[in-house]
């Protein structure tokens, strides 16, 4: 009987044992599965942009995807653990249809805020850059080029979608088709050959784009601005999560500005601070 008393002891204690491992593993279980689910919380965000916009969006002489656009995103990344961005490279002039199409959720790509595209569009509020768009000439020309008025009968480079098309294709829908508007294939790179070898007259461009796009100072600004706007992320219109993401992004980019980080992405990509209006 001893034995016997002894054996069902042995077996009850064991039970409790168990008993007490088994709610320890459950505890531990139950934080996997918080910690799980918290990780299924942060949204995936994919940012749409390009590889050839030099000190913008560009792939470096090590094969990576850098640029103030881009380094400026990955800081906002860092400050947003509710978020994970992940970047998608297009040819500029696919990206806007693809935010439409919803194969990214928002554009990141110097995106100037103009009416048009405000009419499709929703925009962040909290600029983080400014820029003046100019007519860009060869260093060496001698017209009397000061407005868009000079530059009729001309041929002029753009890219297709720009902001700068948008101007030319503005003034054109009012004086009959007068500017000659070349549209550039976005992948190719060669403004300041086409302007020097005499293949186009002109382009418009952005104050800070110049030293970016023309290292040798082949070209130089002329007359007064066409136009001055502020720089945003683009994200699809009606959109609740999107908006969301907007509000999201402006606090980080107010942070950015506060604490500095803004000012010395600029300065390091663009050469100046041009974050301030």
């Amino acid at each position: 009987m001893r034995k016997s008393w002894g054996f069902t002891f042995a077996i009850l204690l064991a039970g409790v044992i168990a008993g007490c491992g088994a709610d320890s593993n459950s505890g531990a279980q139950s934080n996997e599965t918080a910690a799980s689910g918290n990780e299924a919380q942060v949204k995936k965000i994919i940012v749409g942009t390009g590889t050839g916009f030099p000190q913008i969006c560009f792939i470096d002489e090590n094969g990576k995807l850098t640029g103030f656009d881009v380094e400026l995103v990955r800081e906002i990344d860092e400050r947003l653990p509710g978020y994970e961005f992940e970047f998608q490279t297009q040819e500029f002039s696919n990206l806007l249809l693809s935010l439409e199409t919803k194969k990214v959720d928002l554009v990141a790509h110097q995106m100037e805020k103009n009416p048009e595209r405000e009419e499709k569009y929703l925009f962040n509020k909290e600029a983080y850059a400014h820029w003046r768009n100019k007519i860009i000439v060869s260093k060496d020309n001698k017209e009397p080029i000061q407005s868009l008025d000079d530059l009729k009968g001309k041929k002029v480079l753009t890219s297709a979608t720009s902001a700068a098309a948008q101007i030319l294709e503005n003034y054109n829908k009012d004086n009959n088709n007068a500017i000659n508007i070349v549209y550039q294939n976005g992948a190719a790179n060669d403004t300041v050959s086409q302007i020097t070898t005499g293949r186009v007259d002109a382009t418009i461009g952005e104050d800070f784009t110049l030293s970016l796009i023309d290292p040798q100072s082949k070209l130089k600004t002329i007359g007064e601005e066409l136009s001055k706007a502020d720089i945003l992320f683009v994200f699809r219109k009606d959109d609740a999560e999107g908006q969301q993401l907007a509000d999201a992004i402006d606090g980080v980019i107010k942070e950015l500005k506060s604490d500095g980080t803004l000012s010395e992405l600029s300065k390091e990509w663009l050469g100046e601070d041009f974050t301030t209006e």
